[in-house]
């Protein structure tokens, strides 16, 4: 690794009295899932990510330029940048501590609240550094600035001791942070070489202004051990990169970068880049100041808005009426999209930062976009009329195997032997239908009066289904559940099952929040897996997410799905008047129908897990289901005995 990150003038403004604190440290050890999502293999290396953004916004921010990351021989992982480096004088809330140990150790603590040190930033709100540190078993931290160099030790969270001077630094400026995962939380888990690698290389896509350099002493045989990564054309490179090798529709992407201050007045920018190829499924890969937002958020409903009225547009300006037949459905077959937006302020849902909710950023996005498009397919007739050719063939497509299903449901009832327990919906088409798969009658009956006539059914499952992993072929086909499950829904199992049969939109596995709900969805989850897989790849099973207390105080009324969230409410009050009055949901069966409805089936008040295969290790997602599902005992005992320490409480 490279020392000689050169020094440079700080910024006055940035210093101890830009880190505001907002509350103390929780216990991010005891359940790290609300912080970082978990404790499997995606949480663990969005630690990484986590220090990277750090980085990633002092670059953003116009104060470095280059970012070395290095996975070591031991498995720490270390992010050294030539940026301002973080204060380390002591902080004035906090006497005796300097402002490094506070960001590092109190959460929400950081620079990025009042966008005096950060215009746009990655970071939320100064979560990332202090969990990061909670859930190492070592982290050091190398300040260089003011021409001097300080460290300071953690270990699990706590200070190892004071910030330290440990020598000079004339020639250097920026921060250093090496952190070591911590065990007792992941377990045997370790980083992965491809994927940090992967992570920095998008880093890189994402800022044209940053060069980031990569180091791994771990060689897996697949990845390089050192690389450079600077991308001057930023995504429209990484997109040409991507369809290296595929015919497109156009000879070169619809690109570009707007900034917001211009066109609106706010800081921020949008950049994109996006093709049409026939030879691969269509993507999209959103950021929002260069994290990314893998189930998008409203920069991706601005950014399909802008093109989708702007190809419409264009086809009724040559008088191809067609045109108006094409969906956001339609644009997304066959277009691999890549779309980066940086914003003050965002918000994301949930912790991981996985979608974004700012509402402004659609109009933004949309407007930004809209202006660029129009003009391209106006210079470029040729790649305009071949794009719009594959979209209206693909609406077509779409609309003609709509109508096939609509008449095939009409009569569904009578060409099918649908299994007596279902309740169905009354709706023609799939779309916008969903199946709950719901545990024992009781469970049922609630969900009966609390679904939507139209667009909900239900189908009730007596006790566990059948583990179908590695069960004979004619185990499947006699056991009535499974055989009820697959009439349900229209498909053949395995070689056999075809996704456009598919009679409902989502299926949505609603079993109890106890240790045999879990169980049910696991042995649905292996299920679907095995014998319906693309059912999942293309996004059609989800797992509802019923809440575990209701609290009550007064008029007011809360429903939480955790421990740790109810002591939270009960601790500062609802608002209402009197005792909070808690009551336990033991089962579905439990919940009166306004419950169900308010809390797992409304879609507008609801949340949903949606289940997904890791891509970047596909293979892996099988080990774990042979591991847990299989037939080897020894090999599921192993994984209890591995994992078990994570379980803190068990509820029975």
């Amino acid at each position: 690794m490279s020392d000689d990150l050169l020094s440079g003038s700080e910024p006055s403004d940035y210093d101890a009295s830009s880190i505001e604190v907002l509350e103390g440290l929780e216990p991010v050890r005891k359940r790290p899932g609300m912080y970082i999502g978990g404790t499997d293999e995606r949480a663990l290396h969005h630690m990484v990510a986590e220090i990277l953004d750090n980085s990633m916004d002092e670059a953003v921010a116009g104060h470095a330029n280059r970012i070395e990351v290095e996975l070591n021989a031991d498995y720490s992982v270390t992010v050294r940048d030539n940026g301002r480096g973080m204060p380390v004088d002591p902080h004035p809330k906090f006497p005796g501590k300097s402002a490094l140990e506070v960001i590092l150790t109190v959460l929400h603590a950081g620079g990025k609240f009042s966008n005096k040190a950060y215009s746009t930033s990655g970071g939320l709100n100064g979560v990332g550094s202090s969990v990061v540190n909670a859930l190492s078993d070592v982290l050091i931290v190398q300040v260089a600035r003011n021409k001097e160099l300080h460290e300071q030790r953690f270990c699990r969270g706590k200070p190892l001791g004071p910030i330290q001077v440990i020598g000079a630094a004339p020639n250097r400026r920026g921060t250093t942070v090496t952190f070591h995962p911590d065990e007792e939380i992941f377990g045997s888990l370790k980083l992965k070489p491809s994927r940090l690698f992967k992570m920095a290389r998008s880093k890189a896509y994402l800022f044209s202004g940053v060069e980031i350099r990569w180091k791994s002493a771990i060689d897996d045989g697949e990845t390089p051990t050192e690389a450079t990564f600077h991308f001057p054309n930023g995504l429209s490179d990484y997109l040409n990169e991507v369809l290296t090798g595929m015919s497109t529709y156009s000879e070169r992407p619809f690109s570009g970068k707007v900034s917001f201050e211009e066109k609106f007045g706010i800081p921020g920018s949008v950049e994109w880049a996006i093709n049409w190829t026939p030879s691969r499924d269509g993507f999209i890969q959103s950021y929002t100041n260069t994290v990314p937002t893998p189930e998008g958020g409203t920069h991706e409903s601005g950014f399909w808005t802008a093109l989708l009225r702007g190809i419409r547009a264009y086809g009724e300006l040559i008088n191809n009426k067609k045109a108006a037949l094409i969906t956001r459905d339609d644009m997304l077959t066959g277009g691999c999209a890549l779309l980066s937006i940086f914003i003050r302020e965002p918000s994301f849902v949930g912790q991981t930062k996985d979608r974004l909710s700012t509402e402004e950023a659609t109009k933004w996005v949309e407007q930004s976009v809209r202006d660029h498009f129009d003009n391209w397919l106006a210079a470029d007739t040729k790649s305009a009329g071949a794009i719009l050719d594959f979209l209206v063939l693909r609406a077509e497509e779409r609309l003609r195997r709509k109508q096939e299903k609509e008449t095939a449901r009409k009569t569904a009832t009578k060409k099918l032997r649908l299994p007596g327990k279902l309740v169905d919906c009354s709706a023609t088409s799939r779309e916008g239908t969903e199946l709950f798969i719901v545990e024992g009658d009781s469970a049922g009956g609630s969900a009966k009066m609390a679904r939507d006539r139209k667009t909900q059914a239900l189908l009730p499952l007596r006790g566990k289904i059948l583990n179908v992993l590695g069960a004979a072929s004619n185990k499947l086909s006699s056991n009535q559940e499974i055989s009820d499950l697959s009439q349900a829904l229209g498909v053949s199992l395995g070689t056999k099952f075809n996704v456009d049969d598919l009679r409902y939109d989502k299926i949505i596995i609603m079993t109890d929040a106890d240790v045999d709900g879990a169980h049910i969805a696991a042995l649905l989850m292996t299920f679907f897996f095995t014998q319906m897989r693309p059912l999942i790849d293309q996004g059609h099973l989800y797992l509802a997410c019923p809440p575990l207390y209701r609290l009550t105080q007064g008029a007011k009324r809360l429903y939480v799905s955790n421990d740790a969230e109810k002591d939270e409410w009960l601790a500062k009050g609802l608002g209402g008047k009197g005792k909070i009055d808690v009551q336990r949901f033991k089962g579905l069966g439990e919940m009166d129908a306004k419950d169900l409805k308010d809390t797992t089936m409304d879609p507008a008040s609801r949340k949903l897990i949606r289940v997904t295969i890791d891509e970047d290790e596909p293979g892996e997602t099988g080990d774990l289901v042979e591991r847990l599902m299989g037939k080897k005992p020894e090999m599921r005992f192993q994984y209890i005995q591995e994992n078990a320490k994570f379980v803190e409480e068990l509820d029975v």
